[in-house]
């Protein structure tokens, strides 16, 4: 089984039960392997964590990578927006909800400082892109706990204001 397949069951499983269902035994059983076959790719609970939340990072910088923008913070934009409309949120709500554990969530942690100061003082205005970096923020948060609010109307509303705080001033 591949690790990836392991993840998803955790995800999963973290979804429809919360954080307290998340035991070896239980993705295992979710994944359809045995406790073995999951012990052999994660040694840990927090060794899956940590796998989930590494996973979380590299799907964010792919989705950065994919971006066409020349700026930053336009593929910031749209990585984010990416992300909402992909139903990519409930998968970070629910995997940074389920580590009580703050050494887990370090390179999280690490990632945001990345994706908040890489290029900034690049742009052509580092306040406007530094307000657009927060306001995907916001979209993250508003968009995880309440995934139906942002219809795709509203999304390319917010898309259009924010991507005019990017162009530079005349």
């Amino acid at each position: 089984m591949r690790k990836d397949e392991l993840l998803d069951a955790a995800e999963e499983l973290l979804c429809d039960q919360g954080s307290t269902a998340l035991t070896l035994a239980a993705v295992a059983d979710r994944a359809g392997v045995s406790k073995g076959g999951l012990l052999y790719h994660y040694a840990s609970k927090e060794a899956l964590i940590k796998g989930m939340v590494e996973r979380l990072i590299d799907d964010f910088d792919e989705l950065m990578a994919a971006q066409p923008d020349t700026t930053y913070t336009g593929r910031y934009l749209g990585a984010t927006l990416a992300a909402v409309r992909s139903g990519r949120l409930r998968r970070w709500a629910v995997v940074t909800g389920a580590s009580g554990n703050l050494f887990l969530l370090a390179p999280l942690r690490e990632a945001m400082t990345r994706w908040h100061r890489e290029e900034l003082s690049e742009e052509p205005d580092p306040v406007a892109a530094q307000i657009v970096r927060l306001a995907c923020e916001g979209l993250w948060d508003v968009a995880s706990h309440d995934p139906e609010l942002n219809t795709e109307d509203d999304l390319q509303a917010l898309e259009g204001r924010l991507r005019a705080l990017l162009k530079p001033p005349a």
